[in-house]
């Protein structure tokens, strides 16, 4: 019993020294001056960052139950009084518990709330935050400090970044970021989001060194943005000194490049695609140049290698060097209309020439196919420049419609919409393929060469139509005409001139020989020469040919030959016609008068009329 009853009295007097201890404990850190503390947070935010704060509101401690310290309206010190490097509208900083506890004043993390940050680079170069990030770069040496903080924290923040020498002027709302700070290790990570342009941006960065990379020595690097409009990554290593140098692995993608191109404020180029895109390779920038070296490019499901180049010193301009194994173009043609389907005539959709200026191209591509909508070539390098708002595709070579392309076409910006320029060599290259690509009619058939020079200027398909200006020449061997079988008309109408006028449409009328030249003037193509020569016809026309209204007004001479006949032996039979109406489908018209001479039974009669008409 006296055994027990001691156990309990020892029990009660250990309890109740350790409740005055903790009582102790408690209590203590609530009889710290409250001065002491604000001067002990200040001494160790400048101990963590090297960074004055000026404290420009009020200032509350609270050390019950947890320590905390809060700060209104704080700036750094020294900073601009118009726009300060760093503002917030109020800093909280933790108390260390345990140390708290034994009157050692200790912040675990800030939390900086409302927090406005400028950065502003000057044409010189140099940046508001060139002088502070020296104090932190000396700061965060390990020697020449103690921090207890680990963690600081950005709610509501927004950044303002400016760059009078490239022009950059941007501005970041809703930041929330989190960094964990280097208060052991040198290492520095961030992560959170902010919104970008009206799009919410998730961030992630870790520099292996962060004294190394303050001070502009050669640091490990990685970053993650990932948004709608894209998403980035890269894990390589920057530098500042000697020069500036980032180098590492670039992975990029974005459902749609040309959102991303609006949202970027820049206007992609005219027509269609610049769908998904996604690009990986190694980087190398120097300066202000930027090498992409191992490049996989890939776009509306078209993938291409190679490398790439481009500067942001003066003018932007984009270099490189792609192969592909097939490339689909369709999808850039999609907004092209060259004819309006149901009525058959020149599209007057007005043509969008925006994106032409803001950037210089230099790109180089070749491919063993390219399909452009139902048209495929077969082997092609090409060569596309943009420069001052005028971007010419040079074809240095093309297999197309089994023979060969070569050329190029300009379009440029001007003020009455756009400029058209083209030279176009198709060389012993399938005819009515080729001619049915380009125009839209089939009548011939076998090779042959086909050149165009032309220009034109105006807004629209139809625009360029009525200024279209230049040639074209057309030459074949060992051909045939579809739809006429001239040498069986011939032959009914030199016999029976007056019977089956409507039956020459079907058919077609194999030549030797295919000669046509044209001369176009605002719209207006002059058919110099068209000369057919067959085994058993010749053919001749001139005429005009409207490019607007899609039309013929030719006139011709068909003749029947003896077989063996040369060049100046007389024609059998010769039959002067007209050929009129749309290209699609041309109507051709003999000589009535010359069929009615011939008809034994019409020809008294025809006489009889032509002397009343005397």
């Amino acid at each position: 019993m006296t055994t027990a009853a001691g156990f309990k009295r020892l029990g009660l007097a250990i309890a109740g020294v350790l409740a005055a201890i903790a009582l102790v404990i408690i209590a203590g850190p609530l009889f710290i001056p409250r001065e002491a503390v604000l001067t002990a947070i200040k001494d160790e935010i400048k101990a963590a960052t090297g960074l004055d704060l000026a404290v420009r509101g009020r200032a509350t401690v609270s050390l019950f139950p947890w320590g905390n310290v809060s700060l209104a309206d704080v700036v750094l010190a020294g900073a601009s009084d118009n726009e300060p490097a760093l503002a917030a509208r109020e800093l909280h900083a933790r108390l260390r518990l345990v140390p708290l506890l034994f009157g050692r004043i200790g912040a675990s993390d800030l939390s900086l709330i409302h927090t406005h940050v400028a950065v502003i680079v000057g044409r010189d170069g140099v940046s508001n935050w060139s002088g502070l990030s020296q104090k932190l770069a000396r700061t965060l040496m390990p020697q020449e400090r103690v921090t207890t903080i680990s963690e600081i924290r950005i709610a509501d923040g927004t950044v303002d970044v400016r760059d009078e020498a490239h022009g950059v002027d941007e501005h970041l709302s809703g930041v929330e970021m989190s960094f964990a700070w280097p208060a052991i290790a040198r290492s520095f990570a961030a992560t959170g989001r902010f919104v970008w342009r009206g799009e919410t941006i998730d961030a992630s960065a870790t520099i292996a060194d962060l004294v190394a990379a303050i001070a502009g020595s050669r640091a490990g690097i990685k970053v993650r943005l990932s948004g709608t409009p894209f998403k980035i990554g890269f894990d390589g290593h920057v530098a500042r000194v000697p020069t500036f140098r980032i180098e590492g692995t670039l992975a990029a993608d974005t459902e749609s490049l040309r959102n991303t191109l609006v949202w970027a404020g820049l206007k992609p180029l005219p027509g269609g695609g610049f769908g998904r895109f996604a690009l990986k390779s190694h980087l190398n920038m120097v300066g202000g140049t930027v090498a992409l070296t191992s490049v996989n490019v890939e776009m509306d499901g078209n993938r291409a290698e190679g490398v790439m180049a481009f500067t942001t010193e003066g003018p932007t301009v984009l270099q490189g060097t792609l192969a592909a194994d097939e490339l689909d173009l369709t999808p850039f043609l999609s907004t092209l209309h060259v004819l309006r389907t149901a009525e058959r005539d020149w599209s007057p959709v007005p043509i969008m020439l925006d994106g032409l200026t803001g950037l210089d191209l230099d790109l180089r591509v070749s491919a063993r196919r390219i399909s452009l909508g139902t048209a495929v070539l077969g082997r092609t390098a090409v060569a596309a420049n943009l420069r001052d708002s005028a971007l010419t595709i040079a074809i240095g070579e093309s297999q197309a419609f089994g023979g060969l392309l070569t050329g190029f076409i300009s379009i440029a910006k001007a003020p009455q919409g756009g400029l058209l320029k083209s030279q176009l060599q198709f060389a012993n290259v399938d005819l009515e393929s080729c001619l049915g690509e380009l125009f839209g009619t089939r009548r011939l058939e076998g090779k042959g060469t086909l050149a165009l020079a032309v220009e034109a200027s105006g807004d629209s398909i139809l625009a360029l139509t009525h200024t279209l200006s230049g040639s074209a020449t057309l030459s074949s061997q060992q051909g045939a005409l579809v739809g006429y079988n001239v040498e069986q008309l011939l032959r009914r109408l030199e016999s029976r001139p007056l019977a089956a006028r409507n039956e020459f449409r079907t058919g077609r009328t194999p030549f030797e020989k295919l000669n046509v030249s044209i001369k176009v003037v605002h719209g207006m193509g002059q058919v110099e020469e068209v000369r057919l020569d067959g085994a058993a016809v010749r053919l001749g026309m001139a005429g005009s040919v409207s490019i607007p209204s899609r039309d013929f007004d030719l006139k011709g001479k068909a003749s029947l030959i003896p077989a063996g006949a040369t060049a100046d032996t007389p024609a059998d039979f010769e039959l002067p016609f007209v050929v009129q109406g749309p290209w699609d489908n041309p109507v051709m018209l003999p000589d009535t008068e010359l069929l009615l001479r011939r008809s034994g039974a019409a020809a008294p009669l025809f006489e009889q009329l032509r002397g009343k008409q005397r």
